[in-house]
């Protein structure tokens, strides 16, 4: 299913480009079932983005440290979506977003290294030093690409949807004209390819920035951080092609 996925999403990717040249809009067909995906935390921005995956057509399993507070999200979306524990969410998704307060990473990657081993981890997180405490100044310093992949470790990491807020999340999906851009960071080709394809399927353009090294010119406190840009924006603001 997830082999699938990434296909569509490269599929995609080449249509939308070759619509471009030709100056039409168009897009490849779904092939196959979208994947699963597993939330750990649904928040303001886990929440929202499990609602914009629900209606894409994804099965969701939301958790967190009190499931039970979940269920009435969870009854809301309908039955694609599922309330679990954290390990749950990571053992059911194909795909696994991890969207919590920067310092609670390291105790994730510690109790969940076997059940997100080798698969394909979305992380919203920023670092907050009033919240996080000094991991979160170490954080800053060298930039979460760098930082992120110490504390989830054996994972496909990308950096997705850290640089908009929840309220822009859910407002701007889908809206028309050009869509609002996400910029991504991964070292991991396939890992970039899904995650290109779940910023679509929740209403937005993504736009690879590089590798998990370059994640830093998209954090906190970055010209770009929160602004609401196009793609063609996004890249001029960060000198991409």
């Amino acid at each position: 299913m997830l082999r699938k996925f990434l296909a569509r999403g490269l599929a995609t990717a080449a249509a939308v480009a070759l619509a471009a040249h030709a100056g039409m809009a168009g897009a490849a067909p779904a092939d196959g079932a979208p994947p699963k995906i597993g939330i750990i935390g649904a928040g303001h921005i886990g929440g929202t983005l499990a609602k914009l995956w629900v209606a894409a057509g994804h099965e969701v399993l939301i958790s967190s440290r009190h499931p039970e507070e979940l269920r009435p999200l969870a009854q809301s979306l309908g039955p694609k979506a599922r309330v679990g524990t954290p390990r749950e969410a990571a053992l059911f998704g194909d795909v696994v977003l991890v969207s919590v307060p920067y310092g609670a990473l390291p105790q994730i990657g510690r109790d969940l290294k076997a059940e997100l081993a080798g698969k394909i981890v979305l992380d919203t997180g920023n670092p907050y030093p009033q919240r996080d405490g000094d991991m979160a100044i170490e954080a800053r310093r060298v930039g979460t690409g760098v930082a992120s992949p110490r504390y989830l470790t054996g994972v496909r990491l990308v950096r997705a949807f850290n640089a908009i807020n929840s309220g822009d999340l859910a407002s701007q999906a889908h809206r028309t004209g050009q869509p609002i851009a996400i910029p991504l960071a991964g070292d991991d080709p396939e890992a970039l390819a899904a995650a290109q394809q779940l910023v679509r399927d929740a209403g937005f353009e993504p736009v690879v920035v590089g590798p998990l090294s370059r994640a830093q010119e998209f954090d906190v406190g970055t010209p770009v951080y929160t602004r609401l840009m196009t793609a063609p924006q996004l890249r001029q603001a960060l000198g991409l092609k």
